[in-house]
Formats: C-alpha cells, sequence, structure tokens
C-alpha cells in the first residue's frame, strides 16, 4: 500500500511537472508570437498611413522649399535629373488645371524623389494657396489639383474702439478680409474716418482653416456696432432670392453704390472747389475725393454698370470711367494698370475688381482720385444721398421679425471684456 501511494504519488508529481513545464517552456513562446504578430500589424497599419499628398511616400525622400525670386518650374526641377522635354510637356498639359507660368514668388513647393542613386524626381506638388494643391506626376505627365480638408469654425467677436476699427479688431484676432466685410456692411451708416473712442462692435461670423491656420472667412451672420450712442444691428435676411442685411426696423444696409472704390482706407483729400495743385502748384478745384492706399491696391466699381472709358491721359494716367444709369456716372484715375478685360461697353458689377491703385498722370504718390457724376454734373461724393435698396417686404415682415429676435438675443449675450475677449463655437 505504501508503495503504491508512492508511485501514485510521483505520477501526479510528474503530471503536475509536466503540465508546469508545458506552461513555463510553451506559453511564452505563444505570447512572444502574438507580441511579434501585434507588432507587424502595427509596423504594416504605421506604412500605410505615411502619406502626403495623398502618395505614400515610404519609399520616396521629401525636399521642400519656397519659390525664390525669378524661379521657374524648369529652374526648381533642373537640379532633380528632370529633362527639359518633361517639364516642356507637363508644362503644356497642366495649363488648364494650373498654368506652371503663374507660380510665384515665396510659395511652397514639395519634389518627392526616387531614394536610389539617381535621386530623379517622380513627383512635383506646388501649392498655389493654403487650402490647395497641385500634383505633378512626373513619369506619366499626370496632373490633378487637389483642395485640402477645410474646418468651418464660427466666432463671436466683441470689441471697443480705443485707436481704430482696424487696430481693434486685428487685436482680437479679425482677418483683414473680415474688416473690410464689416466696413462694407457699415460704410453708409458709420463715418470710420471720425470714430470715437468707446464705440462699440460685434460681429459673428464664419472662418475657414486649413491645418489649424485661418486661410478665409464666410459671410458675417449677425453684427453690432455702437457709434457716438448711437447702436446699428445688422440683421442678415433673404429676400428676392438674395441674403442682404437690414436694421431693426427692415430697412436695408445696402445701396446703390459702395460706400469706398478701395477696401478700408483713409480719405487724403475731399472734394474742393478751391485747392492748391501739389504738382501744378497752383489753386484749382479738386472735383475728387482721394483715397490714399498702397501701390496695386484693388480698386472696385462701387457700382453695376457700363465701361464707357478705359484709357490713359497725361493728367488722369491710367483711368476708368463707368456710367451706372442714366443719372450716375463714376470715374478712377491715377491707376498703375487697368485691370484685364475692363474696356469700352464691358459691363461690370457691384465690388468687381477694375483696376489698380498707382500714381500715373499728375500724381505724387500712389492714391486714387475717384469722381461722381450725377446728372452730368460733378458732385462732392461725400455729401450725395445714394438711394438705398429695397427695405423688407410687407410679405415678409413676420418671417424677419423671428429671424431679428433670434440675431439680436445672439448679439446681447456676446460680452465685452477689458483684453482680447472672443468666443469660439462649433466647428464642422
Amino acid at each position: 500500500m505504501k508503495k503504491s501511494w508512492i508511485a501514485a504519488a510521483g505520477v501526479v508529481l510528474l503530471t503536475a511537472g509536466g503540465y508546469g513545464l508545458y506552461h513555463f517552456n510553451l506559453q511564452p513562446k505563444n505570447e512572444e508570437v502574438a507580441e511579434e504578430a501585434t507588432a507587424a500589424l502595427e509596423e504594416q497599419a504605421v506604412v500605410e498611413e505615411n502619406l502626403l499628398y495623398g502618395i505614400d511616400v515610404n519609399e520616396l525622400d521629401v525636399v521642400e522649399g519656397v519659390v525664390g525670386r525669378n524661379q521657374t518650374l524648369s529652374t526648381i526641377l533642373a537640379p532633380f535629373n528632370v529633362s527639359y522635354q518633361i517639364i516642356d510637356q507637363i508644362a503644356k498639359k497642366s495649363k488648364d488645371i494650373f498654368d506652371v507660368r503663374r507660380i510665384a514668388f515665396n510659395k511652397k513647393y514639395t519634389v518627392l524623389t526616387s531614394r536610389d542613386s539617381s535621386a530623379e524626381a517622380e513627383y512635383f506638388i506646388y501649392e498655389p494657396n493654403a487650402a490647395e494643391f497641385v500634383v505633378y506626376k512626373l513619369d506619366g505627365n499626370d496632373i490633378y489639383k487637389e483642395a485640402k480638408p477645410v474646418e468651418i469654425r464660427k466666432r463671436e467677436v466683441a470689441g471697443q474702439i480705443t485707436s481704430s476699427l482696424y487696430v481693434n479688431m486685428t487685436d482680437q484676432g479679425v482677418t483683414p478680409d473680415l474688416i473690410d466685410e464689416f466696413a462694407d456692411l457699415y460704410g453708409w451708416s458709420v463715418d470710420f474716418q471720425h470714430l470715437q473712442k468707446g464705440d462699440k462692435f460685434k460681429v459673428v461670423y464664419n472662418e475657414k482653416l486649413v491645418e489649424g491656420k485661418v486661410v478665409g472667412v464666410e459671410e458675417i451672420q449677425a453684427a453690432f456696432f455702437e457709434h457716438k450712442g448711437q447702436p446699428y444691428h445688422a440683421i442678415p435676411f433673404e429676400q428676392n432670392g438674395q441674403v442682404s442685411f437690414f436694421d431693426e426696423k427692415g430697412n436695408s444696409f445696402k445701396k446703390a453704390f459702395l460706400r469706398d472704390p478701395v477696401k478700408f482706407t483713409r480719405i487724403s483729400s475731399r472734394y474742393n472747389l478751391r485747392r492748391y495743385h501739389p504738382v501744378q502748384k497752383r489753386y484749382k478745384a479738386h472735383l475728387g475725393t482721394d483715397y490714399a492706399a498702397p501701390r496695386g491696391t484693388e480698386i472696385r466699381a462701387v457700382g453695376d454698370g457700363t465701361i464707357i472709358a478705359a484709357s490713359y491721359t497725361g493728367g488722369n494716367g491710367n483711368y476708368v470711367k463707368v456710367k451706372h444709369n442714366g443719372t450716375y456716372t463714376t470715374q478712377y484715375l491715377h491707376m498703375s494698370k487697368i485691370a484685364s478685360g475692363i474696356r469700352n461697353g464691358v459691363r461690370v458689377k457691384q465690388g468687381q475688381v477694375i483696376g489698380y491703385v498707382g500714381s500715373t498722370g499728375l500724381a505724387t504718390g500712389p492714391h486714387l482720385c475717384f469722381r461722381f457724376w450725377k446728372n452730368g454734373k460733378q458732385v462732392d461724393w461725400l455729401r450725395e444721398d445714394i438711394p438705398p435698396s429695397e427695405p423688407i417686404a410687407e410679405a415678409n415682415k413676420l418671417a424677419f421679425e423671428r429671424v431679428k429676435a433670434e440675431k439680436l438675443e445672439q448679439l446681447a449675450a456676446i460680452p465685452y471684456a477689458e483684453g482680447k475677449d472672443e468666443r469660439l463655437l462649433t466647428t464642422r
């Protein structure tokens, strides 16, 4: 019995030992295999995600650069062993997608090259702006344009005037494009040349972001300005298939003409029947309004109309004249150049670029001399009572009141702060 018990115990120990050895030797191996498999999958996943401009760059070298002065596609690609024949082929083929002659100074480009000894370029990618890129596949002459993912972010901004509209809005992180839009909106209600400290503004709008950077703005969704204690609410409402802004009484902010032919700037000289001419050194009537602006600043048609002159004279320099209707005509003088396509008989829309600020003709420096005719006579543009667009129609008043209540509540909820104040809302 004793021997049998000892034998049985031995069997149990051998079995347990074998079981233990099995787990000691085999289980770790299984875990190692599993870990290796997981690592391989993770490595594969990393490889699959190594994309740049939608191109797998695992087997390519990435060379990034910025276009230098007077650089062309040919001078950029020459160091990468790309033949002039291929460069000429893609230049011809790309015209309908992106003309390589428009490659501009200080714009970003990327060259993807092979990793062998030749280091030959396989792709050239050019970014004409922050939101788009053009891909040139050099081996097959394949060319296409793509847009980067755009994020839309709603912002609410409030502030007070301590210096100027431009300075104080910029301090709040508002882009120049949005400031121009805001100034155009209130141009006929507020004299931005004579703001007072303590004037207030609020604005709700959407901005576009690409890779975390603001690249543009969408429409203003609501706005408020208080000037000398007088409040001006701007409420968007769609009427006759077009969204326009109206005040609390339903009167339109929009008029037949834009307030300024150049975006937010300053007036350097006004209409004056007896002004000392800085070039001719004598007193003579100045029948226009001068807008100081840097050379090359865009000049806009203040209203819809037809070009009746686009030419050059010794006094006016490069100039454009627009007939808007039987009553009003406008003229734009001293342009550095007239915009492409602007010639006699061409129809233009309000806000369309017709030329660029310069100092041609009798001018001491870059500026726009803007002239305004009413019934064939030059008059003081700044003193004219320009007719507004139509107010809220009777049939739309109930719907407008609902929109107004919503926008007024939204604007009232935006707080002022002593420092920088902004509220980031939803993104999409």
